[in-house]
């Protein structure tokens, strides 16, 4: 406590604030009660209050910071008014019932911005709330030891809340650790590749073993590398040192023989300290049954290990008079055959608590090995494995009747669509939930422009995203070079104020083969390419400057990190980057075999060791799990064919604080996939991006299906196959006698944008579609208008205006390669059209296309029209297929946005009309006749659409299923010969 005028309004302030509670309430009340004893002549006027925030008092900003935002992320709270979370309205409603006045709110704001980031997205089934905030605050512990763990690495208090709402939802799907009869939950959390996934289940661990649960199994990756670094991060952030050491004597060197981290871990002193043992500070102690050096072998201590003993020995375990009182055990074990077959082995020599012990179990990489997939020729390798670890997993659960299985991954696919023919496996039917992609994160969007399908190279591409051949050959020495230029200018930056931390290891990824002798050679190669760089000589600083000058400067970034202005100034810096690289016997590492052995190297121990700056040549053993920490320069030309081996190769993905302008992709643009006959050509970047839309698409499919409609889901867990169906059509049941028991009948889509991509490939049913749509062409406008919508590019286009009928005439009759991709939205369509009717008719507009390779052509004797340039992604599915300058107007024509468009825009506007873009596509250089039209076979009549928002009823899902078995709505699976449709 301090006597100053900021010290002692701080003091109030917190007192105030924590008399609260978890609702703000009249301030000037609180703050008159807490002053009221220790400083009853306080000025508590709102002009103090409020020129201290102007002056950025950072006490006082920080514990603002902390209130305001948890009031903003709270879900639903009774004093909210209704007012949406992480938005203007609800921090109004804050301020009103904090009484305060319109100047000190302008100051607030100023100080403590509204975080208006996304939550995460529940899809659920219905459940029994237990975990209510009352409940959560009674028992927070490791919670709150946490939350300020993270404070102390410098997380925001919007990225807090974040994680706690996240964490939160997680847990309160999980069954009651208190209640009388036992019951599994199975569900699954979905983050990004290398998006920090790690924080949100050591969250969840902290608030279910607050709540009571009292057995957490961590399946921790397939390296003994990767289950350490879990090991070390829980024991570091959750567990703690005074749990850790269990009462030796930092002191005594003999009391601590077999205490892992003192003495031989720089980071020691950063490990959570509690204060004194839980158990003396009216909390509960964790045993650790792994430690970071040592696997799951054998109980510690025999099965004593796993006794617990009961305060009232009459009552089981999860009775709330033995449960709080109990130490909780924590394993982070290996997902490995002989570590899990030892671990059941033990668990079945154990009786009677099994069934009274609340279990929380814990898969990291949930798509990796614990999954019996339900396409095994997507996998390249180890299916007898993976099925064994699946097998230990189900026997896990089948000991522990109270086990909660919660899965994590960035690449779902595997999890959603678990073999449907084992009902007791894995899959996630209690609740499915996405994680929004985190600030700072470099992900998808900074390495494609989905949105851009004109065919030019976008502002990401240009940004970070090379090809691996130029007009010179392979890019090999410009990635190298641009390794130890990129590494100079992180010496620059930590020479000139940026933390130092953010450089800690700086890395570089060559990824070119899964064979192990091309490694060798591979690794070879650049090594000898570093020897002759003379990168510390006239000819080598005259290859960096260049490329700095050509590459490096222009991209340079605009948010306040230094960047030298010439070459010249850099140039001290790379003998400093050259010597880290060079450091310990040479700039390369290879990782490529199936041992541990290449893991034990230290300097890949990003823990452990100080400085890792090293260049890293691997296969697949990179790409699943491993971060690589630092990671600037990517040389990738590995192909594959599975998609979730290339999702998981993301390894460029993650954050990149302090030099994320550095960052570079080189990554192949023609690359031959297959061998002999079967070989063809791909682009590599390309078929990333394709697989990075489906996970795009997946994420905003169940965000825009998450909100509850009359108080139920709209989606269950059990409907997302047949719904992610539509753009994967490779998912399917595995046993040709089973079928999803969901059947997608109706997709309502008012107001959003619907764009259809499963065209036929065939001539005659190309022809056949493009002869359906001839009342449509004639329709249109022979003179081309211009449109835009407000300061948007315009473009021209013909137009014209046809009936609901006319269209849903000539919808209900076209071919497609995947018609159930389609046929629920035709149905929201033609129920649209129904009595009475909620569509009147629909603007068609046909965007004629300016670039220089198009094509004009006649139709069906209509036109003349451009033709569109476009690409299959993936077997029959285009990529997108509308433009984004294009879609503005008929958003604006269909009332979907406010915007308003330009007179000849305006003048189409009407409250029941939807808006259709109609592209006239051709996938190679089409077929003309003389008179310049169009082989009616050679032609994709693709088209987008947006309904107006008139199209559907408030209050009804957007969604609507269909159980082909009525008798086993529950069931995900059926056998196929049990329906008769």
């Amino acid at each position: 406590m301090t006597n100053t005028p900021s010290g002692v309004l701080l003091d109030i302030h917190t007192s105030a604030l924590a008399g609260m509670g978890s609702m703000p309430r009249h301030f000037e009340r609180w703050a008159a009660l807490a002053a009221d004893d220790s400083h009853p002549d306080a000025d508590l006027g709102e002009e103090l209050f409020r020129s201290l925030l102007i002056s950025g008092d950072d006490a006082l900003i920080a514990l603002w910071d902390r209130h305001l935002t948890a009031w903003d992320f709270a879900e639903d709270p009774p004093w909210g008014a209704d007012s949406p979370a992480r938005t203007d309205e609800r921090r109004a409603v804050v301020y009103e019932r904090l009484r305060f006045g319109t100047e000190l709110r302008k100051a607030l704001d100023e100080a403590v911005p509204v975080a208006k980031v996304p939550g995460a997205t529940v899809i659920t089934r219905e459940f029994t709330p237990w975990y209510t905030p009352e409940r959560a605050a009674a028992r927070s512990f490791y919670w709150t030891a946490y939350e300020q763990k993270l404070r102390d690495k410098g997380w925001s208090e919007a990225a807090i809340a974040g994680l706690d709402q996240a964490s939160r939802a997680v847990v309160e799907r999980l069954t009651d650790p208190e209640q009388p009869t036992a019951r599994q939950a199975k569900g699954l959390v979905v983050g990004y590749v290398q998006s920090g996934k790690t924080a949100n289940f050591t969250g969840v661990t902290a608030k279910a073993i607050d709540a009571g649960y009292r057995l957490v199994i961590v399946l921790g990756g397939t390296l003994n590398l990767l289950r350490a670094q879990t090991q070390r991060r829980l024991d570091m952030e959750l567990i703690g040192q005074e749990n850790i050491l269990r009462g030796a004597d930092v002191t005594d060197v003999d009391s601590l023989v077999g205490v892992d981290y003192v003495g031989d871990d720089e980071d020691w002193p950063k490990f959570v300290r509690h204060g004194g043992r839980p158990s003396t500070l009216g909390a509960f102690d964790i045993e650790r049954l792994t430690t970071r050096d040592n696997d799951y072998k054998s109980l510690a201590q025999g099965i004593r290990a796993l006794e617990f003993e009961k305060r009232v020995p009459a009552r089981p375990l999860h009775d709330p008079a033995n449960l709080h009182h109990a130490a909780a055990r924590i394993l982070v074990v290996k997902k490995n055959k002989a570590v899990l077959t030892k671990l059941v082995k033990d668990l079945k020599q154990i009786h009677g608590i099994l069934g009274e012990l609340p279990t929380l179990i814990i898969d990291d990489e949930s798509d990796q090995a614990s999954v019996n997939t339900s396409d095994p020729k997507k996998w390249e390798r180890g299916s007898t494995e993976r099925t064994a670890i699946n097998g230990l997993i189900s026997k896990l659960l089948g000991l522990l009747p109270r086990a909660q299985y919660v899965g994590y991954t960035a690449t779902p696919f595997a999890n959603v669509f678990i073999d449907p023919g084992d009902e007791e496996d894995i899959f996630p039917r209690d609740f499915l939930i996405s994680l929004p992609r985190p600030s700072g994160y470099m992900g998808v969007q900074d390495f494609h422009d989905l949105d851009d399908v004109g065919g030019g190279e976008g502002e990401a591409e240009r940004r970070h995203v090379r090809g691996i051949y130029d007009s010179t050959g392979d890019r090999l020495q410009e990635a190298l070079d641009a390794f130890v230029l990129t590494g100079a200018l992180k010496c620059y930056r930590a020479a000139h104020g940026v933390p130092s931390d953010s450089f800690r290891h700086h890395t570089m990824l060559v990824h070119e083969s899964v064979r192990m002798v091309e490694h060798t050679a591979l690794a070879l190669r650049i090594n000898t390419m570093w020897h002759n760089a003379a990168h510390t000589r006239p000819e080598g600083h005259a290859r960096l400057a260049s490329l700095f000058e050509k590459d490096f400067r222009p991209h340079a970034d605009g948010g306040g990190l230094p960047t030298p202005a010439t070459y010249d100034e850099l140039k001290p810096y790379v003998t400093d980057a050259r010597r880290l690289i060079n450091k310990g016997g040479g700039p390369v590492i290879v990782v490529n075999g199936d041992s541990e052995h290449d893991y034990s190297q230290p300097d890949l121990d990003f823990d452990r060791t100080p400085n890792v700056w090293k260049i890293l040549v691997g296969g697949t053993k990179l790409s699943r799990g491993f971060t690589v920490e630092g990671l600037t320069i990517t040389y990738y030309r590995r192909t594959t064919q599975q998609a979730d081996t290339l999702m998981q190769m993301g390894r460029w993905f993650g954050f990149r604080r302090g030099y994320r302008d550095l960052v570079r992709l080189y990554i192949g643009r023609e690359e031959t996939l297959g061998r002999g006959r079967n070989a063809k050509t791909v682009d590599l970047y390309e078929a990333f991006e394709a697989i990075c839309r489906d996970e795009e698409l997946f994420r905003a499919e169940l965000a825009r299906y998450a909100p509850m409609v009359d108080g139920r889901p709209q989606v269950t867990p059990a409907q997302i196959p047949p719904l992610v169906a539509q753009h994967l059509p490779w998912v399917k049941p595995s046993a040709r006698n089973k079928m999803f028991n969901a059947e997608l009948v109706e997709v309502r889509s008012p107001g959003t944008w619907v764009e259809p991509t499963a065209y036929p490939e065939a001539p005659d049913e190309l022809a056949h579609n493009t002869e359906r749509w001839e009342s449509v062409l004639a329709a249109l406008s022979q003179d081309p208008v211009r449109l835009s919508v407000g300061d948007g590019p315009a473009y021209e286009a013909r137009v014209g205006t046809v009936s609901h009928e006319t269209l849903t005439k000539v919808l209900c009759d076209l071919r497609w390669s995947i018609p159930s991709q389609f046929s629920p939205h035709l149905e929201f369509l033609l129920e649209a059209g129904r009595q009475p009717a909620k569509i009147d008719d629909w603007l068609v507009i046909t965007p004629l296309q300016t670039s220089t390779r198009r094509v004009e052509a006649r139709i069906l004797g209509h036109g003349p029209f451009t033709l569109a340039r476009r690409t299959r992604r993936r077997g029959s599915l285009f990529g997108a297929l509308s433009e984004p300058k294009h879609r503005a107007a008929a958003l604006r024509t269909a009332g979907a946005v406010e915007t308003a468009g330009n007179a000849s825009v305006e003048q189409f506007v009407r409250p029941r009309r939807g808006a259709l873009l109609l592209y006239p596509v051709v996938e190679s250089e089409p077929r003309l006749t003389a008179d310049g039209t169009v082989n009616a076979g050679d032609v994709v009549m693709a088209f987008s659409f947006v309904a107006p928002k008139s199209s559907v009823g408030t209050g009804r899902p957007l969604v609507r299923f269909r159980a082909i078995d009525s008798g086993r709505r529950d069931a995900i699976v059926i056998d196929r010969d049990d329906t008769h449709s």
